[in-house]
């Protein structure tokens, strides 16, 4: 099934040293494992064909209609329960975000004092 999903080789002549079946071997691989490009086993092909493959059909979109298209038949087959999860998430600020100085409110909360009751009497 997945083999139709992939790209056709478009140069005639005779066959590639590395079968595109060992490169796409290598690459899962690299994403059940994780290893760095470079620490690829060797009986993969090397490393460069595998991550230039992998770069090329990310760059061609070859990857997003290979998952859009499993998801599509897995969705049809009814293997995807699409279930929506919604969470209500509490936002507080810092605590020293709290009262701070707004522009131009620095004399608002003061009390008017009037320069004659500032005055001594004596």
């Amino acid at each position: 099934m997945l083999e139709l999903l992939l790209p056709k080789g478009k140069k005639p002549g005779p066959p590639l040293t590395w079968a595109r079946r060992q490169l796409i071997d290598g690459l899962r691989f690299r994403d059940r494992t994780g290893v760095p490009w470079r620490d690829m086993p060797a009986e993969y092909g090397p490393w460069g064909r595998v991550q230039d493959l992998f770069r090329r059909w990310q760059r061609d979109g070859i990857w997003h209609r290979i998952f859009t298209a499993v998801q599509a038949l897995a969705d049809a087959k009814e293997l995807i329960t699409w279930d929506l999860n919604v969470d209500s998430m509490v936002v507080r600020a810092h605590q020293h975000a709290a009262g701070a100085r707004k522009k131009g409110s620095s004399n608002r909360n003061r009390l008017a004092v009037s320069p004659a009751s500032q005055t001594t009497t004596g």
